[in-house]
């Protein structure tokens, strides 16, 4: 296919990238593009029909951008830090992906996910559901909770390098993706990630006596984040400080 991802690289259209005979690989299609910056953007990846997909993705791109930041200074606000921490501390030049999911019909909906539970190693996750297929559920004191559909809403919820900023004061959750045996679904993921050579640590304000620090710092995050997703660990652990 055009589009197709090249062994190896997330970037493309493709399923799982296969890194052990003991994964379990997950009921879905995907296109993952960079969107931001710009010069990062690898255009032979880029679906060229409709003819008017580049234009408003890039139109898309640049308003998810915005709302990323008014996000970010809603959260610093609500914890009483100065506007801009979380947009400084990720650096002028974050990047931004994008992931086109396709969840086709599956025969047998009690055997496989259409995404395996994880939690997101971004910043944030800014989420367009299906407007008619439910599918993505949260966990919470081990119970799985559908996420209701409200239609031409985005879905926004936090990653794990926010949840280090913030020194675990948002929470990024686990969530999965379940089959459905009748219907296709599709939805559209933006991911906030990072500069990848800053530091990501707890916010100094958030650290006290009553509040110890939690998580040590860290860089790359997304490098050895995938990894671990694609075997079912989750890497946030390894940023925990032990006690």
């Amino acid at each position: 296919m055009k589009y197709s991802r090249e062994a190896g690289d997330i970037e493309g259209y493709g399923d799982d990238m296969v890194l052990s005979e003991d994964q379990k690989l997950d009921w879905s299609d995907r296109l993952y593009l960079a969107i931001y910056p710009e010069g990062q953007r690898k255009l032979q990846f880029w679906p060229e029909n409709p003819k008017c997909f580049r234009s408003l993705l890039h139109e898309y791109t640049m308003k998810t951008k915005l709302i990323s930041e008014v996000v970010f200074k809603a959260m610093a606000k609500s914890l009483n830090l100065e506007e801009n921490c979380f947009v400084d501390q990720y650096g002028e030049e974050a990047k931004l992906r994008i992931k086109f999911n396709f969840y086709p019909k599956c025969p047998r909906p009690d055997l496989t996910l259409g995404i395996k539970p994880h939690a997101d190693g971004t910043a944030i996750t800014l989420l367009l559901q299906d407007e008619t297929v439910e599918g993505l559920q949260f966990l919470k004191d081990n119970q799985w909770y559908r996420a209701p559909i409200i239609p031409e809403a985005l879905l926004i919820f936090v990653g794990d390098q926010a949840e280090i900023s913030s020194n675990g004061m948002f929470k990024s959750r686990v969530h999965r993706v379940v089959t459905n045996s009748e219907k296709e679904r599709i939805s559209l993921a933006v991911l906030y990630l990072p500069e990848p050579e800053k530091d990501i640590e707890p916010f100094e304000k958030l650290v006290d006596e009553s509040r110890p620090r939690l998580y040590r710092k860290v860089k790359n995050y997304a490098d050895f984040y995938l990894k671990y997703y694609l075997q079912g660990m989750r890497p946030l652990e390894a940023a925990k400080i032990d006690f």
